[in-house]
């Protein structure tokens, strides 16, 4: 890429961009916040998070005094969970380092729980003026575009490089007004899914991707190993009007997470009801519950649920109202479905 992209960009940028509220503020603390809430999720679904999340821990002092289950109950539903088990490292680190404000130090960024290239890059630019770049998945995208580069984008060779060409090309009076005119193109004009919008592109002219018409081909991936299926059986445990759940192991996905307690082998009803018995459990009813899939990263979860009336509380679990589960306890999306049984009830 060349210097010729700065200034059409930039201008494209000021002349109407996406009025965020992250980009009504120069907070180090609120930019970092909305760089991380926005891995992996779609800026409409951060919205509401991003000024709850503020609401409840306005401040880095506030997020690392926080308990744990307050913020992962902040966090419920946006998934990726150690996203915010990472944020909260953070801030710790910041207010027993650095007085509860974040450096003002690229480097010092990258040594944070959580934060990488890409976010230390952000916050930099944005916050503090530095003239890092901020190369994400939709940065890459524009950059492959621009340059007809047909290498996978997902290649650590690859990102690396083109880091280093927008890094070459960053305007040190607007680093971070920049980055975000990037992020934007390739959010809203070099979209990822579906054929990119050159006509209201400011570097159409510059595209050789455009030019030589391969935009349905660039940018190039390395195809995705499939996912593991697991077929799990989950029960909705309900006694005396109160829910039965419990907290996942401390490592592996979702990681000290509530849940409701799940066979990991799917079961049928006759099958079930044997092995509840055998566990100790006293069923006086139990219902099928509409089957459920959960997608993460590298793992399906193909659930069949059920609803189970004990006569008497399973010791192993927590029992609590359905009112103190919506409002005090994290529970992954993953379990949504089942809780609609209980989601009228106070």
């Amino acid at each position: 890429m060349t210097g010729a992209v700065t200034e059409p960009l930039l201008a494209w940028y000021d002349a109407g961009h996406r009025d965020l509220p992250w980009r009504r503020t120069r907070d180090p603390y609120r930019i970092w916040l909305s760089e991380i809430m926005l891995q992996q999720t779609r800026v409409e679904a951060v919205i509401p998070y991003y000024e709850r999340f503020l609401s409840a821990c306005p401040t880095v002092r506030d997020l690392a005094d926080a308990p744990e289950e307050t913020y992962l109950k902040l966090w419920e539903g946006l998934g990726y969970y150690s996203r915010v088990r990472n944020l909260h490292k953070a801030a710790q680190v910041i207010c027993d380092t650095y007085g509860g404000q974040m450096p003002a130090d690229h480097a010092a960024l990258l040594k944070l729980p959580g934060i990488g290239d890409y976010t230390a890059g952000a916050v930099a630019s944005i916050a503090f003026d530095i003239a890092e770049p901020a190369v994400d998945g939709n940065v890459l995208r524009v950059v492959a575009r621009i340059t007809g580069d047909e290498r996978p984008i997902d290649d650590a060779k690859v990102k690396k490089d083109m880091r280093a060409q927008v890094a070459a090309i960053i305007p040190h009076d607007r680093p971070g007004a920049f980055n975000q005119a990037m992020m934007e193109l390739g959010a809203v004009v070099c979209i990822p899914n579906g054929a990119p919008r050159c006509g209201d592109c400011p570097l159409m002219h510059l595209c050789r991707a455009c030019h030589e018409q391969t935009t349905d081909r660039i940018p190039v991936r390395t195809p995705k190993k499939a996912r593991t299926v697991v077929h799990r059986t989950v029960l909705l445990p309900r006694c005396g009007g109160l829910v039965g759940i419990r907290k996942r192991p401390d490592i592996g996905l979702l990681a000290r997470m509530w849940e409701l307690p799940a066979y990991e082998h799917p079961l049928e009803p006759s099958a079930l009801r044997d092995q509840l018995a055998a566990d100790g459990w006293k069923v006086e009813r139990m219902l099928s519950l509409r089957p459920a899939k959960h997608i993460f990263t590298h793992i399906e979860w193909h659930m069949t649920g059920y609803y189970v009336e004990l006569s008497e509380p399973v010791e192993d679990l927590t029992w609590v109202t359905p009112s103190a589960l919506r409002g005090d306890y994290a529970l992954p999306s993953a379990f949504r479905a089942f809780l609609k049984v209980i989601e009228e009830e106070t």
